[in-house]
C-alpha cells in the first residue's frame, strides 16, 4: 500500500501506515504528556528526562517511539539532542479523524430541528 489512500467498496478510506505509527505513539500516557511539554517549548532530552521519575533510557524510547511517529524533530547540537514538536501529523490526523465526525451530531440535530418544525407546521 504504500502508505497511500485506498478505497473500500464503502467508499471510507482505510487506516495506513502513517496513520497507524502516529496512534501507536499517541497510545501511551508518557508520550503523550512528552508531547504537551514540547507543546510550550523545545527541549533536550535530559530536560525531558528530568521531568520523568522513570530512567534516561525509557525516556529514549519514548522520544525513538515519537519520532518514528513523525511527532517530534530532533535537532542534534554537538552532544546535546533538542526535541521540537512537529504538529503537522497531529492536525493531520484532526483532519483526517475528527473533524468529519464534528459535523455529524450538528446535521441531526438539524435534521430533528426541521422536522419538527415540519410537523408543528402541520398541526396548525
Amino acid at each position: 500500500m504504500g502508505g497511500k489512500k485506498t478505497q473500500t467498496q464503502c467508499g471510507e478510506h482505510q487506516t495506513g501506515p502513517v496513520d497507524d505509527a502516529v496512534w501507536s505513539a499517541l497510545n501511551d500516557g508518557s508520550r503523550r504528556r512528552i508531547l504537551d511539554l514540547l507543546r510550550h517549548k523545545s527541549m533536550t532530552t535530559n530536560e525531558l528526562c528530568e521531568q520523568f521519575e522513570f530512567s534516561r533510557f525509557a525516556v529514549m524510547k519514548h522520544l525513538k517511539i515519537l519520532h518514528a511517529g513523525g511527532l517530534i524533530m530532533i535537532e542534534r547540537q554537538g552532544r546535546e539532542r533538542i526535541n521540537h514538536l512537529n504538529p503537522i501529523p497531529l492536525q493531520t490526523m484532526y483532519r483526517r479523524w475528527i473533524k468529519p465526525f464534528e459535523q455529524i451530531p450538528a446535521d441531526r440535530l438539524l435534521r430533528l430541528k426541521l422536522l419538527a418544525e415540519t410537523i408543528e407546521e402541520n398541526q396548525e
